[in-house]
């Protein structure tokens, strides 16, 4: 019985390493044998067949017009000095050309819009696939210049109301407020709560609240007379920061708003009832 079995696995076990995986593992047995021993080194072959199969997923569900991409983990911190290299990655689908868009120039949709509307379009795909796009990146893929990509979002950003989800908004990066500006508007004019604000704005609550103490700390600072300098040695801010948000601030007394509202106003944070009734009423 035993000669049975030991001819059986004779036959049947080489079988088993003719995969990726015992390629892999026969490597580092003769290549890097400083690695370790067997269980070292099924673990990294096992590591690195999963990320094999999470970068390089199978093509045949792709549609048309579509392709796989790479790009920083959602969820991952930006700092400053941080290299790529040391940053998380995800791969995600995104949709390069729509099935619409030949038959929308055809009838006379401006490319402009098109572009525009992708723009949109590759930051939500990616954010709903646990990634966030840098200007850059979509710049390459759509073969245009990075600053008409910031272009394209910021305007899309302004005629929708709304902010993508890009890495410049989601790990509060690169020098745009626009993303602030419409998180304020939110939160002080159209009084949503943070909730309603955190699910139309991708952003957490720790960065709207950021955003909001900034605000009103330099609003409180306006209101007392102080220049740019003294504010921003204040609230420890930039020149270059404190003077957006200055300008969000006369934007707002020329639309006449009452400037002393806006500096008591307090956020509502929405109760678990508040939310389940506001969703029955809907």
């Amino acid at each position: 019985m035993k000669e049975h079995i030991s001819a059986t696995f004779a036959a049947y076990e080489p079988v088993h390493y003719k995969t990726f995986q015992g390629a892999l593992e026969a490597f580092f047995e003769q290549e890097c044998p400083q690695i370790g021993g067997f269980r070292t080194r099924q673990t990294l072959v096992n590591f690195i067949h999963s990320m094999v199969l999470k970068f390089f997923p199978e093509t045949d569900h792709l549609r048309q017009g579509q392709t796989v991409w790479a790009t920083v983990h959602k969820d991952e911190k930006g700092s400053y000095g941080k290299r790529i290299k040391d940053t998380a990655l995800t791969p995600v689908v995104l949709t390069l050309v729509q099935d619409c868009d030949a038959l929308e120039r055809a009838h006379g949709k401006r490319l402009r819009e098109i572009k525009k509307e992708a723009t949109a379009r590759l930051c939500r795909e990616a954010f709903e696939q646990d990634g966030c796009l840098t200007e850059t990146e979509i710049a390459v893929m759509l073969k245009l210049s990075q600053p008409t990509v910031g272009r394209y979002l910021r305007e899309y950003e302004q005629e929708n109301k709304t902010v993508l989800p890009r890495r410049g908004t989601i790990h509060d990066m690169g020098p745009t407020l626009t993303h602030k500006k419409i998180i304020i508007e939110k939160l002080f004019i159209e009084q949503k709560t943070v909730q309603q604000t955190v699910r139309e704005t991708c952003h957490s609550y720790r960065a709207i609240e950021r955003y909001i103490t900034s605000f009103k700390q330099i609003l409180l600072c306006y209101r007392k007379g102080m220049n740019i300098d003294e504010i921003a040695y204040s609230v420890r801010k930039t020149k270059n920061l404190v003077q957006e948000y200055l300008n969000i601030i006369e934007e707002y007394k020329d639309r006449c708003y009452i400037l002393d509202k806006l500096a008591n106003y307090e956020v509502k944070v929405e109760t678990v009832i508040e939310r389940t009734v506001r969703s029955m009423t809907y």
